[in-house]
Formats: C-alpha cells, sequence, structure tokens
C-alpha cells in the first residue's frame, strides 16, 4: 500500500498547480517522484529543473546516466526505481547480464573506458568508500571534471528518487 498522498489538481494551491502543469505540459504526465514533491511546489520546480538537465543535456550519455541510476537504486534497495531503470537501462543499450550484474553489485564487465569509469566511481561512492588520491586522480582523468562533478550530483538526485519512492512503499508497476 503505498503512503503516497496525491492532490488533486482542483485542490492544489495556485504554485503548485503551476508546477504540476510544467511537469504534465513537458512530460505527458507526472512522474512519481513528482507526486511526492509536489506537496513542497518550489523543490518540485527545482528538481524538475535539475532531472531534466541531468537526463537530457549532461556530459554523460544516456547509457552512462542509467549505470549511475542503478547503482544508486540498488544501494537503496528501491524496488520501483529498479523496475523502471531495468527498462531504460536496456532501451540505453546496456545488456541484461550488464544490468543483473550492476544490480548485483559486480562488474557489469562494460567495454567503453568512460562507462567504466562511471560505474567505478558510483560503486565506490556508494560503498562508503574514501577514494585514495591515486584512485580519486584515475576516475578524473578517466571521467574530466565536467562529467565527475554531474555524476556526484546525478547520484544525489536520484538518491532523492529512490528515497521517495522507498519512504512512500510505491508498489512497483504492474508488466
Amino acid at each position: 500500500m503505498s503512503r503516497l498522498e496525491d492532490i488533486a489538481p482542483e485542490a492544489m494551491s495556485a504554485a503548485q498547480k503551476q508546477v504540476f502543469d510544467q511537469l504534465v505540459a513537458g512530460r505527458g504526465r507526472i512522474l512519481a517522484p513528482y507526486r511526492v514533491w509536489i506537496h513542497s511546489h518550489e523543490a518540485a520546480s527545482r528538481m524538475e529543473s535539475l532531472g531534466t538537465y541531468l537526463n537530457k543535456r549532461s556530459t554523460l550519455s544516456r547509457r552512462e546516466v542509467e549505470i549511475a541510476i542503478l547503482v544508486i537504486a540498488r544501494h537503496w534497495d528501491s524496488p520501483y526505481v529498479i523496475h523502471a531503470h531495468i527498462r531504460e537501462g536496456m532501451d540505453a543499450g546496456l545488456s541484461r547480464a550488464a544490468v543483473d550484474a550492476i544490480l548485483a553489485g559486480g562488474d557489469p564487465a562494460l567495454a567503453d573506458p568512460h562507462e567504466k569509469a562511471v560505474h567505478a566511481f558510483a560503486a565506490e561512492i556508494v560503498a562508503g568508500s574514501k577514494l585514495t588520491d591515486t584512485r580519486f586522480a584515475a576516475l578524473t582523468k578517466a571521467l574530466g571534471r565536467d562529467s565527475q562533478a554531474e555524476l556526484l550530483v546525478l547520484l544525489g538526485y536520484y538518491t532523492s528518487v529512490a528515497l521517495a519512492m522507498k519512504v512512500h512503499d510505491m508498489p512497483v508497476p504492474a508488466g
């Protein structure tokens, strides 16, 4: 049973309705985490701006974004996000074996050096590791400072998504 308390559009404040309309206009519907965040219209609006940037315009490829999301979803044991991003990851070109390896906490045997660095950086961060200076330098060299910065923000953003879905006990959609 979901703990989510939806707000009917007609019961929303003017500010909430403005954000709701913005979300629906841009995406055709209000995505699940925004159903949580709309209770704070300012947070929902800012998360939408950040999420759109990270998913559509960052230096990270779609595959790299999905690799990081799967690492975070696994870390927070968020079934809703895991379910959604298995499909998204495979749509982005990840093999089922790579997706399964990420979700098992293993090595997805990625061939691309940038993708490998994204996975390694995300996995080490969620493992609670303090990167040595040598490891930090190697990952920074592989990623570049811009991608590294965006990856850190992406991990934080999807931590918020995963926690919103987990705390609100969002059921995994059928199918």
